[in-house]
């Protein structure tokens, strides 16, 4: 597989926040000055096989994982032998990837989609089926409780673009000892993509981690770690009723409200040692 990066480089984390000015207001009535650290938003197009498919907004970075990884998610491919090439441009805000596989039907079926609660109107190839054909997971290894928020709290002081703008979601796949992989991006979809992208391009294996977040447990976060055999998900966040359902079918730990040393489970109790 032909992996690219025409144009320009790939930008670091603080290449991708501004300082811009702006103006405090106070309820004494104090008005002062201020410059505040932001989060760049960039529109980036993803094409598959010359084919135009969607155009996601997000921070800008590791977009050959965030293409990689939707297009996994969304059933576009199965697995890095489906690649024959990859080219990110940062310059003009697109990734090209090449399958070998013909891709119209999934390419007409995404034009199915449902717009979504995701940040930035995520959009997910989402249909009622999508829980059903993934497979009940098995139990797996068991997690230690404590290893749950420890891991939050790992994952909170991860990133410097939150420190800094506190506009971005925060995403990782862990196991009991420690963080294996971090990303953070304006939308959580974008952020849980990329992490997906990676252990697809890497061979990273998912049935032993849980995958960590900010956001809300939404049902189509909820199918999208469903897809790819991600056993436990875990939020500082609340949980919708459908995510709890979902999770209940697929035999996935759903786990809320994991801050200050608790956290709330909605499904999968049994994951937990």
């Amino acid at each position: 597989m032909n992996i690219t990066t025409p144009s320009s480089t790939a930008p670091n984390e603080l290449e991708k926040v501004a300082c811009v000015p702006a103006w405090l207001y106070s309820a004494d009535g104090a008005v002062e000055q201020v410059h505040q650290w932001v989060i760049e938003e960039t529109p980036v197009t993803i094409y598959i096989n010359d084919r135009e498919i969607v155009t996601l907004l997000c921070a800008g970075r590791h977009l050959d994982e965030l293409a990689v990884g939707f297009a996994y998610a969304e059933g576009f491919l199965d697995g890095p032998d489906d690649m024959k090439g990859l080219a990110v441009d940062h310059e003009n805000g697109r990734v090209l990837l090449e399958l070998r596989e013909d891709t119209s039907l999934a390419a007409r079926l995404w034009n199915t989609r449902t717009i979504t609660s995701g940040c930035g109107k995520g959009t997910v190839f989402y249909n009622a089926l999508d829980a059903l054909l993934a497979q009940p997971m098995e139990n797996g290894p068991l997690f230690p409780v404590r290893a749950v928020w420890e891991r939050m709290e790992d994952l909170h002081r991860l990133s410097q673009t939150y420190r800094r703008t506190h506009g971005v979601h925060n995403c990782a796949l862990a196991d009991a000892s420690g963080i294996r992989l971090f990303r953070d991006d304006i939308g959580r979809h974008n952020a849980v993509d990329m992490l997906i992208g990676h252990s697809v391009l890497h061979g990273m294996p998912l049935a032993d981690k849980m995958l960590l977040t900010t956001g809300r447990l939404t049902s189509e976060i909820v199918i999208k770690a469903a897809k790819v055999g991600l056993p436990m998900l875990v939020s500082r966040n609340t949980a919708t009723t459908l995510a709890i359902r979902l999770a209940e079918t697929v035999n996935m730990t759903l786990i809320g409200y994991a801050r200050a040393g608790k956290f709330t489970v909605y499904s999968g109790e049994k994951r937990l040692g």
